[in-house]
């Protein structure tokens, strides 16, 4: 099933450069960066990386403004394709599969962070996942993760700390995004 979304969305985004540029700023809404910085992280000229924020930024997609002489980009989370193109992402990154058949499964977590290079809206073969919690079987989590990494074809790297560790590691990770949380 992932790979009918990683082909559909190649398919549907035929500009490498847009889907990175999707990638790094709907994946985690509060992803910013400007131009240089963008170049850099893409290894692409700034040409074309200014062609692509200028259309998404016509679309209403991003949102754009001057800080000094950068101009600054991020998601608009207001746009009414942004919970799609959201949803779309993760399911193309195999992140909604983390989701569902890992993180919805395992008792004692009460929260599931994405960190590493996700958060920071980078395409990775490796998700990094920061689970709080007490009492987590690890044994019944090696094995989920495992079948999850045949289907999604990438590696899955998690910490498990306590909820009173949280928010030490999560100062240590500002890019961090939550992906679930426990509801009572």
């Amino acid at each position: 099933m992932l790979n009918f979304y990683i082909i559909l969305l190649q398919t549907l985004i035929t500009s490498k450069t847009r889907l990175r540029l999707l990638l790094k700023f709907f994946l985690n809404s509060n992803n910013i960066s400007w131009l240089r910085d963008l170049e850099s992280e893409f290894g692409e000229s700034t040409n074309a990386i200014r062609v692509e924020l200028n259309s998404l930024e016509k679309a209403g997609m991003l949102k754009s403004r001057m800080v000094g002489n950068k101009r600054i980009y991020r998601a608009n989370s207001a746009h009414p394709l942004f919970d799609d193109i959201h949803n779309l992402l993760l399911k193309h990154t195999g992140i909604d599969q983390v989701v569902e058949r890992i993180v919805n499964k395992i008792g004692g977590m009460t929260e599931a962070w994405l960190v590493g290079s996700f958060a920071k809206g980078m395409d990775s073969p490796v998700i990094d996942i920061l689970m709080i919690g007490d009492d987590i079987d690890q044994t019944y989590l090696t094995g989920l993760i495992e079948k999850v990494e045949e289907i999604i074809n990438r590696r899955i790297r998690y910490l498990i700390v306590s909820c009173d560790e949280k928010d030490i590691h999560l100062t240590q990770c500002p890019e961090a995004f939550q992906l679930w949380e426990k509801i009572d």
